[in-house]
């Protein structure tokens, strides 16, 4: 029985190693896969935009609410800021973007840089009153462009910005221009009337130039903008929390010693109670910290506050696995089954316990990750990983130690 563990008591230990070296902040790869903290970790800016939807179809608003992720996404990232999370979400009737900047410096800055992507449309002109046009929902935004450049007027040299549209952004540029023909065309950027040429004929190819009042640092900068992509829908900035990088560095401390503290705690308490199997126990716990930490690392989680604290709650579930199990050997032993007997009928009567209430957290885990905030998702995503990774320690990790190292 002995022998026949004793390679998997290897393998176990190797894991263990190579997990503490992965997770080890300072360690030979923290450069090359560091630890991905949250703002409330390391500080940062906590952005809530509310979408305009009031010129966009209710069959579009899901795609043009992913098209915006991306685009800030995109705008975020040539800012220089690695790792942005950027989330959709809805509140009541209104389309909600949450964008969360970890370790950015200058927050005014960045804020600029999300608001000023331009929001591009194209829109018809009504001209039944002359002296008060009226401008028809656009059906050309800067959703279909898929690329710019900057050119320059043969005649004027003033800077120009040419734009390509996809195939649905052509197909609606040459109807919009095959049916005004003589008439004009307003072009909106950021909500302002930049120019409104009369249409000479039908426009074919998917290509249009916005010649505007540009300098060329100006034509420039909304060609690098149009490139990151433009805004399919206006935004406004309705709420704002900035973080200090010293207060994200302090409840950082504050966690790390929180978590070690339970741990420690939770060791001597199984020591002092169960005596040798407690020494068990705590060194199942250990390895299960280190591989469930080198998870977390290898999956690139954001660890937040409420992620540590999904953590730490699974701690204590993985050690409630190992309670059942001695309870019940325990059982087995009053019986007078020799140990390594009574050790296979603990796990044995245990595991249905330790199944069903590992199986309804991680449903539940799941619930709370797919339908609550952002801040919940982190508290979710860590529970989830620590009771699959508790599970194994239990059954595979506890289970081994006791087999090699129990005297029959």
């Amino acid at each position: 029985m002995r022998s026949r563990n004793l390679p998997l008591i290897f393998l176990i230990i190797v894991l263990a190693a190579a997990a503490g070296l992965f997770v080890y902040p300072n360690g030979l790869l923290a450069k090359f896969l560091p630890w991905r903290l949250g703002l409330d970790l390391i500080g940062g800016a906590h952005l809530i935009y509310e979408v305009d939807m009031k010129d966009v179809a209710a069959g579009d608003q899901d795609s043009v609410m992913n098209g915006l992720r991306d685009v800030i996404e995109r705008r975020v990232n040539l800012f220089g800021v690695s790792e942005p999370q950027v989330i959709t979400a809805k509140s009541g009737e209104s389309n909600r973007l949450i964008v969360e900047l970890a370790g950015i410096k200058d927050v005014s800055a960045a804020i600029k840089e999300i608001g000023s992507t331009p929001f591009l449309f194209f829109s018809e002109v009504d001209s039944t009153d002359a002296e008060n046009p009226k401008f028809l929902p656009p059906e050309l935004t800067g959703r279909h462009v898929v690329a710019a450049k900057l050119a320059f007027d043969n005649i004027t040299s003033r800077a120009q910005v040419s734009l390509e549209f996809n195939k649905e952004g052509a197909e609606i540029f040459e109807k919009v221009t095959e049916r005004n023909v003589g008439k004009p065309l307003a072009i909106f950027l950021d909500n302002t009337l930049i120019e409104m040429p009369t249409v000479q004929e039908k426009i074919s190819g998917g290509q249009a130039q916005i010649t505007g009042q540009f300098s060329v640092k100006e034509a420039r900068q909304l060609v690098e903008r149009f490139n990151a992509g433009a805004l399919p829908a206006p935004i406004s900035l309705i709420s704002q929390q900035t973080i200090g990088a010293s207060l994200g560095v302090n409840s950082l401390k504050k966690a790390i010693w929180a978590g070690v503290f339970g741990t420690l705690l939770i060791m001597i308490f199984m020591i002092s109670y169960y005596r040798g199997l407690g020494i068990f126990a705590a060194l199942a716990l250990f390895i299960y910290v280190v591989l469930t930490l080198a998870v977390f690392k290898g999956v690139s989680m954001t660890m937040t506050l409420s992620g540590i604290a999904g953590f730490i709650l699974s701690i204590g579930m993985a050690i409630d696995a190992n309670i059942l199990i001695f309870e019940r050997t325990k059982e087995e032993l009053r019986k007078g089954l020799p140990k390594l007997t009574a050790i296979e009928e603990g796990f044995h009567r245990a595991w249905t316990s330790i199944r069903d209430s590992n199986v309804t957290t991680i449903i539940s885990s799941v619930i709370l990750y797919y339908f609550t905030s952002s801040f919940v998702r982190g508290f979710a995503l860590a529970l989830l990983i620590g009771v699959i990774m508790s599970m194994f320690s239990a059954i595979t990790v506890t289970r081994t130690l006791l087999k090699v190292f129990t005297r029959s």
